[in-house]
């Protein structure tokens, strides 16, 4: 018996379920989700004896840009007519990416054996998410594989453009962070002690320090005397902190903590809303049906806000509601996207009219990361030229006190 671990939706609620189970082959983890009214998302094998060192060396995640390509060549070579097997054979044998060489690898092997491309994606969820198995297995069930590619290809590109942009704007401020911070344990450490015990060389033991000379002084020493346990809390406690946010309940309040910020609240919606656009206009344009158009949306928007949100709609939909009708009431999402949704509604083009409102909102996405961008700098620079004044003005001040008085 080998133990699966496996990704599906419930036919009843729509709700995405993860769970292990111990079968003999998938077929047999297949059939048995099946009479547990469940539609498999992925199937995938536990490997035994997996180590850490494995891990370490195990040849990695595929980038985003290697999908990209990927997924625009096969979309090319599918679209002129080439077979599947021989399309992933060439790729597989041009690809520059040897993660993606060995995913390619098993894909192939799997197709030639009969099983649909979709399928056999679904099999490396690192890689491919639900929408890109949902969209694929409908462009193969509609025969429209090629053109289903080529939307995989656009959708994909433009998140990895968004996401490029907003690791950009976050480069620069975390970097003058970095150097904030270490150029105040630097000064804490090695320069405050110093000039501390200049000023006491000067004025004597009993000389009279300003309080906020008597605060940095007290700060470095303690530095200086606890470093060995200051450092490693600082690392845990941000190792530690990172790791809450992973979980399910650290995520939620994350997000909700994000979506309070002001400056960076607007570009969480605009980033989400963008990316609920493209992502429902791609699947609902491919065919799949609404309900789980929407389950399978709800997972690829990355808050966990709209995810809730989102999934809790369904069980509306499910009871006969218009779908703009609940976005409307739920208010997280701005007047347009409902008002859009109502006109794709009434004519049918749903997946038309939201690709405008993702184009849309991913020009307002870029505007709004450039503003910040531009409003960052001069805010970070402020804030390093205070910390390093303060410092500057609690040592300067008594030396200059004690001059005076020497002469």
């Amino acid at each position: 018996m080998t133990l699966f671990n496996y990704v599906a939706t419930s036919d009843d609620s729509g709700k995405s379920v993860k769970g292990s189970v111990e079968a003999v082959d998938e077929a047999a983890v297949m059939a048995l989700l099946k009479k547990q009214h469940l539609r498999a998302l992925s199937v995938t094998a536990e490997k035994k004896g997996s180590s850490v060192l494995d891990r370490l060396f195990s040849k990695g995640k595929v980038k985003s840009d290697d999908l990209v390509i990927f997924t625009r060549q096969l979309s090319a070579m599918v679209g002129a007519g080439v077979p599947l097997v021989r399309a992933l054979n060439s790729l597989e044998t041009h690809s520059e990416s040897p993660a993606l060489k060995a995913i390619l690898a098993n894909i192939i092997s799997q197709v030639e054996g009969g099983t649909p491309l979709g399928d056999a994606l679904a099999k490396h969820p690192n890689t491919f998410s639900e929408v890109y198995v949902n969209m694929v297995r409908a462009g193969e069930a509609a025969g429209i594989l090629d053109e289903i590619l080529k939307r995989l290809a656009i959708q994909q590109e433009k998140n990895a453009s968004m996401r490029k942009k907003i690791k950009s704007a976050m480069t620069y401020p975390t970097i003058l962070l970095i150097i904030t911070f270490g150029a105040f344990f630097g000064l804490m450490l090695f320069v405050i002690p110093e000039l501390g015990r200049i000023m006491k060389d000067l004025g004597g033991a009993d000389a009279e320090l300003p309080p906020l000379t008597q605060i940095m002084l007290g700060i470095s020493g303690f530095i200086v005397g606890w470093w060995f346990v200051v450092i490693p809390l600082v690392i845990a406690g941000i190792m530690l902190l990172l790791r809450y946010i992973k979980t399910p309940v650290g995520r939620k309040q994350f997000h909700q903590l994000v979506l309070r910020v002001p400056a960076v609240n607007s570009i969480i919606r605009k980033v989400v809303v963008a990316r609920f656009a493209r992502t429902f206009s791609a699947l609902n344009g491919a065919g799949v049906s609404i309900l789980e158009t929407m389950t399978i949306t709800a997972h690829a928007l990355g808050n966990v806000v709209y995810e809730e949100s989102l999934l809790e709609a369904v069980k509306s939909v499910k009871n006969g509601k218009q779908l703009s009708q609940v976005m409307e009431e739920e208010g997280l999402y701005p007047a347009i996207v409902s008002q859009m949704l109502a006109v794709g509604e009434e004519t049918g083009q749903t997946d038309t009219v939201l690709l405008k409102v993702a184009d849309f909102y991913e020009e307002e996405v870029d505007v709004a990361i450039a503003g910040i961008s531009s409003v960052i700098e001069p805010v970070m620079i402020v804030i390093m030229g205070g910390a390093v004044g303060l410092i500057a003005a609690s040592v300067m001040g008594p030396i200059a006190g004690l001059a005076n008085q020497i002469q």
